[in-house]
């Protein structure tokens, strides 16, 4: 497969191979610090990252590679992905980086960037960056031995973030009486998670919160919601929330057990935009992955979903050109955008929350509005991505599966941007029909692109 440096959401891979390599990330510093660059007043990047035991290797060398570019940078240790974007527009920052391969396992990592206005960067931009570090004999320029930039800590970015999230509830809103379970996945919400719940009122039971700097996202968080279900009715729990690695997207649990995703999130906060006549432009913005019944949902209420490709960068992109302010995918990356430029777990379940205690209804309650249609995604590995249109067996099987499903179902295929994995979906209210389809769609594709037992 061709080496491509960025994927859906920044750079990702196994540590200390391609792209995730110090050499490699030295010069992604050198060519973020001449991109960002421009004048000569001084230049700020904030840092953070999640707890990762590769994290001091890549804070070390993005940091060298910053600063020899002339970039002052701000170290502000483990911090929610979300912080970072928050951070960097408070701290009237150049830049933003984040460290972290987000809900993969502790053997990979990655990095990301944010602009000064706290968004992802747009490919064009990632495109100029990869060119530069991807040329050989690229000269750099940087400045003067007396004008390189200085690295420090900053101690106080957990108080500034904590104080942010609480400023997006109603003033003198507390959760009192809220029990709840949480589950930070040992990432990189462990300390402001609990931190801000606790000074809110809720009662919180808290777990994952003991990074070791190997235990990141194993059997825990959002990619594993069955022990915080378990949790969640041993404990008698009003809400159950379940981070990811770098607090970005989050799922939920309500008081009888049930998990909700993204989509079920999004429905909810929709009603509630809704009922206080506030969305403007009746739209909300989700990915071609989010549940059917959802776009059904919101069709019965007036309002329009706006699909994009995968990738909350994608969602936000579109709801600025919408003038959107609700957007999200389905595994758990919610924007509120007048809160925030990135998806944020913590801030979606504290919304979430906000409509629990206003409405003095049980989550269960709000939960009923959306019945999400019978979907399977599965991921076949593959060993070559080729245009999928290019691809006979596929494009047979796909048409097939489209033409027996009709309007009351559908099928996305699309490539892993950070993984050679093909991504199949199919969806339709018969769960019976979704798994026939499924099945012929990766054995297709497994013939035509993978290896033997190589679905999951």
């Amino acid at each position: 497969m061709t080496q491509r440096l960025f994927g859906t959401d920044g750079i990702r891979g196994r540590v200390n191979e391609y792209p995730m390599q110090p050499e490699l990330v030295v010069r992604l510093g050198l060519a973020a610090g001449e991109y960002f660059r421009n004048g000569r007043k001084r230049h700020r990047v904030v840092i953070g990252k999640d707890t990762r035991l590769s994290g001091y290797v890549f804070e070390t060398a993005l940091t060298s590679g910053l600063c020899a570019a002339g970039m002052d940078v701000y170290l502000v240790g483990p911090m929610p992905t979300p912080a970072i974007s928050f951070l960097t527009r408070n701290m009237r920052a150049d830049l933003g980086v984040v460290i972290s391969a987000s809900h993969n396992p502790y053997q990979d990592n990655g990095i990301k960037f944010f602009d000064r206005d706290g968004f992802k960067l747009p490919d064009a931009v990632e495109d100029e960056l990869a060119a530069m570090v991807l040329n050989p004999h690229h000269e750099w320029q940087t400045p003067a031995h007396d004008e390189i930039g200085r690295a420090r800590k900053i101690a106080d970015s957990p108080g500034r973030y904590v104080v942010h999230l609480k400023s997006s509830l109603p003033p003198g809103m507390t959760l009192d009486g809220l029990r709840v379970v949480l589950d930070c996945a040992h990432g990189a919400a462990y300390r402001v998670a609990p931190l801000v719940l606790e000074e809110l009122g809720a009662q919180v039971i808290p777990f994952g919160v003991e990074p070791n700097g190997i235990n990141i996202n194993h059997r825990c968080g959002s990619l594993y919601p069955e022990t915080l279900v378990d949790a969640v009715r041993s404990h008698g729990a009003d809400i159950g929330i379940a981070l990811d690695g770098d607090a970005d997207r989050v799922i939920v649990v309500d008081e009888q057990g049930m998990v909700l995703d993204g989509d079920q999130i999004l429905a909810i906060c929709a009603q509630e935009l809704l009922d206080q006549g506030d969305l403007p432009g009746n739209t909300v913005v989700a990915t071609v992955m989010s549940n059917m019944a959802l776009e059904v949902f919101l069709q019965e209420r007036g309002v329009r979903l706006l699909r994009t490709r995968v990738g909350d960068r994608y969602v936000v992109e579109a709801m600025r050109q919408e003038h959107v302010i609700l957007g999200g995918e389905q595994s758990g990356h919610i924007i509120f955008l007048r809160h925030a430029t990135t998806g944020d777990g913590l801030l979606a379940a504290l919304q979430l929350m906000r409509i629990m205690v206003s409405r003095e209804r049980p989550l269960s309650a709000l939960a009923g509005l959306l019945h999400p249609f019978p979907q399977i995604l599965r991921s076949v590995r593959v060993q070559r991505k080729l245009p999928l249109d290019q691809v006979p067996e596929l494009v047979q099987a796909q048409n097939a599966a489209a033409a027996a499903l009709g309007d009351r179902g559908r099928v996305v295929l699309r490539y892993s941007g950070t993984e050679p994995v093909l991504r199949v979906m199919v969806e339709a209210e018969d769960p019976m029909v979704v798994e026939h389809w499924c099945h012929n769609l990766c054995a297709a594709a497994l013939q035509a692109l993978g290896e033997d037992s190589a679905v999951s």
